[in-house]
């Protein structure tokens, strides 16, 4: 795993009027620990997740004859490469490609690819002008991406551009105007009451992070106010979709109760110190997550899609 350092105190100030410096800076800094800290692995668990969540955006407008496998595919901001390696796994896509501008990330996930057998292209690259030429892609996805990205219309038309005509790209995780607000106000909660009750007395040997390592973390979050830059509308991100040239769009979204259960849960989980925890306590959480989801399943029929913590958009290239 790459080995970039946490952005300094400087380098933040930097980072304020600079939005590139900001994404690299947090995006390197996130590498070292992103899998851990959401808690993702290459494995049937997240391979399940991620073709679930897939298939789910997917399906808003899936054309009755298109088939699966994806030939070659490209994920856009791909991180530590939880999507499109899990697709891969998933046997969803065939061949992939990776691109993020955070040089660290592209790394983790060329990495991760090669730890469980295969290689990947990587590229270290800006989603609004992609180092990729027209009509390159069968497939793009993204995910939790364009939320980064400052001109998000301009980012998917470069995505509809390096698609051949009838390709199809798939974005999801990215945050709805609602879902956003509460899942702040909840893990703010959260963290706030975890890193004090840990430090008092009775649980303070146990419980406690220590003060480096939380002090790391406050500088990671006051980047995270920088590079998280847009929340979504799902009807107006389908007609932004629309504006960059794509066709068949449609949204889908997922998480409600889920959202206010696992929102806290991830935030207590880094809040407090590393092996406090038990396995017993991942599998419950995980359950309970899991679980929850399927009651969101079924209030996705009757509750409007801008209560859902998360959106996805897909669309189509326009045949010539």
């Amino acid at each position: 795993m790459v080995t970039t350092g946490a952005a300094s105190a400087e380098e933040v100030e930097q980072a304020w009027a600079d939005n590139k410096l900001a994404q690299v800076l947090y995006h390197d800094w996130e590498a070292q620990t992103y899998d851990e800290k959401w808690s993702i692995s290459f494995d049937g668990r997240c391979t399940t997740v991620v073709r679930d969540r897939f298939l789910h955006v997917l399906e808003s407008t899936r054309h009755p004859g298109e088939s699966l496998p994806y030939g070659r595919t490209l994920e856009l901001g791909a991180g530590t490469g939880f999507f499109s390696l899990n697709l891969k796994l998933a046997g969803l896509v065939d061949e992939v490609h990776v691109c993020d501008l955070s040089p660290g990330m592209v790394e983790a996930a060329k990495e991760n690819a090669c730890r469980i057998g295969f290689e990947i292209d990587g590229r270290v690259a800006d989603a609004e002008a992609l180092p990729y030429e027209d009509d390159s892609f069968d497939l793009v996805v993204g995910h939790a991406v364009i939320h980064h990205i400052p001109d998000v219309e301009g980012a998917l038309r470069e995505v509809v551009r390096v698609l051949r005509p009838g390709g199809r790209f798939v974005i999801a995780g990215e945050p709805t105007t609602i879902g956003h607000w509460y899942a702040r106000h909840i893990s703010r909660a959260t963290w706030e009451t975890a890193t004090r009750v840990s430090t008092l007395p009775p649980f303070r040997k146990k419980w406690a992070r220590a003060q480096a390592e939380l002090d790391e973390s406050s500088r990671a979050a006051a980047l995270e106010a920088v590079v998280d830059l847009h929340t979504f509308d799902p009807a107006e991100l389908a007609a932004t979709a629309r504006r960059a040239g794509a066709a068949d769009v449609g949204t889908a979204t997922e998480e409600l109760l889920s959202a206010f259960a696992g929102w806290p849960i991830r935030t207590f989980e880094y809040a407090v110190a590393e092996d406090a925890l038990s396995f017993g306590w991942a599998k419950f959480a995980y359950g309970a997550w899991k679980n929850l989801m399927k009651v969101d399943a079924v209030l996705g029929r009757v509750v409007p899609q801008k209560f859902f913590y998360n959106v996805g958009v897909t669309g189509t290239k326009p045949a010539r």
